[in-house]
Formats: structure tokens, sequence, C-alpha cells
């Protein structure tokens, strides 16, 4: 595989007529990372993407991959390699001749180019079926295929465009282990687009959060979940109420709200309205109406839930520790 290299955008932007898609971003992606630009539909992500892998054009600002400046580059020719999320693979053509299709244009010599795929769908455990139709494999094989496909071209960087949403949520679970394996046995970097929080914080080294052509916030899985900077990154990665506290938006994850059926002596920060209660296996998840301080969840872990049952329609009374409340940016 190629060396890995670091992947920097600097005021990266996409125009669409006088839409903005992407808003003159800045982002370093480190050389050997698992990178998920994470959001809602419509927030740039796929574009950013496109744009890093040459199939979109950049409006202003760069693109630089290990130094060189690739913005104006033809896709072969970047160092990058793109998954698509439906793997586009030729239905007429075999599972190692899709594979070594890219080396066929490059005219590599047939023998050559054969042992290569060979090899590549040896990694993706695939090499058994080197000789089906792509209609003759299921969804979990065609992208392992798509996956050997992209990676013959020996990229520094991987570009995968929502992979694993075709695939059922078991599969779904399966192919992210696989994905994160391979991208520490190759050693270059992936960037992963999902609006799957659970995917990207399962696989990230590093979340990007992207709103409306921008980064919202940048980190390590741990730091956005646990220190989401502001309120639209606090609701879209899950887990946390947003409270407000004399006018400033507060954020507290739901499993650090505690949940009582009584006042406590102490007196309670809140009293709620129970809507809802969703089982969820290892946790059980309180639909609570808080009146002015509006709809919040409640976690409580099954062991907790079960010890002493809460109903819907009853009234409880919710306290948390300070320090598990922080602040947004207003």
């Amino acid at each position: 595989m190629a060396k890995p290299l670091d992947l920097e955008l600097a005021a990266t932007t996409k125009m669409y007529g006088d839409t903005v898609a992407v808003d003159a971003i800045d982002h370093r992606f480190a050389a050997g990372s698992y990178s998920c630009l994470l959001g809602p539909s419509g927030c740039g992500k796929s574009s950013t993407l496109r744009m890093i892998a040459g199939h979109e054009s950049v409006s202003t600002g760069d693109i630089v991959l290990g130094g060189t400046n690739i913005t104006d580059l033809p896709p072969a020719k970047r160092g990058t390699a793109m998954m698509f999320q439906n793997y586009a693979l030729f239905p007429h053509l075999s599972v190692i001749d899709n594979v070594a299709f890219s080396q066929k244009m490059k005219g590599v010599e047939k023998s050559v180019r054969l042992k290569k795929a060979h090899q590549l769908l040896e990694l993706v455990a695939m090499d058994a079926y080197a000789q089906r139709l792509p209609a003759q494999l299921s969804g979990g094989q065609q992208q392992r295929v798509a996956l050997a496909r992209a990676l013959i071209t020996e990229p520094s960087v991987l570009l995968l465009d929502e992979p694993l949403s075709a695939l059922d949520p078991f599969l779904r679970i399966k192919m992210r282990l696989e994905l994160k394996k391979l991208q520490r046995e190759l050693g270059i970097s992936f960037v992963h687009v999902t609006h799957s929080q659970d995917e990207a914080l399962a696989l990230a080294d590093d979340i990007i959060v992207m709103n409306g052509g921008k980064i919202e916030q940048a980190g390590t899985p741990r730091t956005v979940f646990n220190a989401p900077t502001t309120e639209f990154v606090a609701r879209f990665i899950g887990g946390h109420n947003v409270l407000h506290d004399k006018g400033a938006p507060v954020a507290l994850r739901a499993d650090r709200l505690m949940v009582r059926k009584t006042a406590g002596v102490d007196g309670a920060a809140l009293s709620a309205y129970v809507k809802d209660v969703e089982y969820l296996g290892s946790s059980v998840n309180l639909a609570l109406d808080a009146g002015g301080a509006g709809e919040l969840t409640a976690a409580l872990t099954d062991e907790t839930f079960f010890q002493d049952p809460i109903d819907i329609g009853a009234t409880v009374f919710l306290t948390w520790k300070p320090e598990d409340a922080h602040r947004l940016a207003a």
C-alpha cells in the first residue's frame, strides 16, 4: 500500500450557483487516521468527500495531500480512491475483473493485474468468489469487492461515502469491525461519510461534525460525545439533554440525569411527567416532559429501572451533579 499522508482542507468551498454547500472549511486529517464526516442530510459532508476525490470541482480554497496541492488534479492522479454508496460494480464483469478493471485501463499486463486482484480479494476474504458476477453476491460481499477495487490503486487515502447504509443492522456492525481492522492493517487514512452517530463513535479516531456547510466541532469521539461545544452537536450526537440555565444552553448526558419518585430533602431541580418508557435491553429510556425545561430523556440501567419501575403518566423528580452539566456556546 501507499505511504499514509496528511490530508488538509484549506478554506475549501463548494458553491452550486448561489447556494453554498461547503463553506470555507479548514481541517487536517492526520496520516493513517480513521476520520468520520458526520452530519444530517444536506450538511455538506458528501460534497466535501467528492471534492477530496476530485468528483466535484472546488469553487475556492485548496486540498493538499502530503504537501502536494491536488485541488485541480483528475481523480486518478490524486492518490485517493473512492468507494461509492451503491458500490457501482460492473454487473457484466466477474468479481476478479471488477477488481482488476482500473489496472486494465492503465495497461497493466493481465497476469500482473490478476495476481494483484487476487491478493486484494484475499485481504477482504472474497477470493473464493472471484469468478462470480456481482448479482450472485450478498450486499456485504458486494461491499467487500468494492473495497478491494478501491484499494488496488494503492491510495494514500480511502474515501467511503455512506458505505454501510445499504446493509442490515447485524451486517452493518460486522462490517464496521472489518473496516476498522482493515484500516489498522493497511495503515492508510480512511475518510468515511455517515449520518449515523453510532457508526462515527465506533469507528473514528477523529469525528468532524458538519452543519450547514460548516464544521461545527471536530475531535476524538470521546471529546465530541462528552464535551459537545454547541447545542446542535449535543442534540445531533445523541444521548444528551439541552437545558437552559439562566438563558444559557447546558448539555447534560441522559445517563447522568437522576430520577426519583419523591422530591428529595435537598429539593429536586425539576419535576417532570413520564410520557413514555422505552426498553432497550441493557438500558431503559424515559421520555419526560419537564414543562418549561422542555422534553428530556433519562437513560437508566435496566437494573436500576426494574428495581423500582416507573409507570407512564407518573410524576418524577430530576436531579444531577453540577459537574455533569456542560456549558454550550450560545
